[in-house]
């Protein structure tokens, strides 16, 4: 089992930036990769980027190429997501996920789940 723990969210002004952060805990080894998603009032969770825990090769939805950027710190056990030039639709519920086996870009099928950090940007 693998635990998550979400933060650096927050209220941030339109151009703005953040990172957020993931902390996992437990079975380490069994990280396939991790992923960010959102999910906004009414809306459905959408993925946001993910990145391969051994290489580290990165993905992203194209609503958010070339402004938000993920990483990792084996070290530290933790994956980040570093926000910038924020716009209001970028509001939302910010979910890191954890997968222990191959999945699609995009996919929701993680094992895991972190309880969630709300992103606010006003404009």
């Amino acid at each position: 089992q693998v635990q998550l723990v979400e933060s650096g969210g927050g209220l941030v002004q339109a151009g703005g930036s953040l990172r957020l952060s993931c902390a996992a805990s437990g079975r380490i080894d069994s990280i396939y990769a991790m992923g960010w998603f959102r999910q906004a009032p009414g809306k459905e969770r959408d993925f946001v980027a993910a990145i391969k825990w051994s290489g580290g090769s990165t993905y992203y939805a194209d609503s958010v190429k070339g402004r938000f950027t993920i990483s990792r710190d084996d070290a530290k056990n933790t994956v980040y997501l570093q926000m910038t030039t924020l716009r209001p639709e970028d509001t939302a519920v910010y979910y890191c996920a954890e997968a222990n086996q191959p999945i699609g870009v995009g996919s929701r099928n993680y094992n895991y789940w972190g309880q969630g950090t709300q992103v606010t940007v006003s404009s």
